[in-house]
């Protein structure tokens, strides 16, 4: 029985690589996946998914407007859809992953991040949360060695941002992954400043 995952994590916790390994592995077994992003995801190139370890593969690009489910249909026949930075897929595209499960019986691997730089849910995420039959957490830890669970923006000479728009896309260069208890403390000392 099919379905809808969503496994999320911090940055720098290896979501990316983890999905390209798994479409790996179902292609390995002679299974046909269809790989997808949203369009909003545009860091290493339009069609491109690329993981900091060097994994990358092409993939589908779908905007804000498609319907993940005709889009599907046209793509053509596969066992499994793994979609990248699902996070920035609407709720309603949301939905329509959830009825590619029910009624494909197709299972539906969706990885990205949870929350923004302010701990905040992603719409795309949190409709993920409540309609994924599997829930999976990629750890990844703090500086101080405790588990990150916020995604710091940073700014060029490495201060936290607490401003700003929900989507800024970037690496290492604009984003740390942290405790909160880090989090908070380093924003008291800059208020501080």
């Amino acid at each position: 029985m099919a379905k809808l995952y969503f496994k999320y994590g911090a940055m720098g916790s290896s979501k990316t690589a983890q999905a390209l390994i798994t479409k790996f592995n179902y292609e390995e077994l002679g299974m046909s996946v269809w790989l997808i992003k949203p369009s909003t995801d545009t860091r290493d190139g339009a069609e491109i998914i690329r993981s900091r370890i060097g994994l990358e593969s092409r993939a589908q690009v779908i905007t804000p407007e498609q319907d993940i489910r005709k889009e599907y249909a046209q793509a053509g026949k596969h066992d499994v859809i793994i979609a990248d930075e699902a996070q920035f897929f609407t709720p309603e595209q949301i939905d329509q992953l959830r009825d590619l499960v029910d009624e494909e019986d197709l299972p539906v691997l969706c990885f990205g991040l949870r929350t923004d730089f302010l701990t905040r849910f992603f719409p795309g995420a949190q409709r993920l949360m409540e309609l994924a039959d599997s829930l999976t957490e990629v750890k990844t830890v703090c500086a101080c060695g405790r588990k990150a669970t916020v995604n710091a923006r940073i700014d060029e000479k490495g201060r936290i941002v607490t401003q700003g728009g929900q989507i800024l896309l970037g690496g290492n260069d604009s984003y740390v992954a942290m405790c909160h208890q880090c989090w908070k403390r380093k924003i008291r000392e800059q208020e501080r400043e």
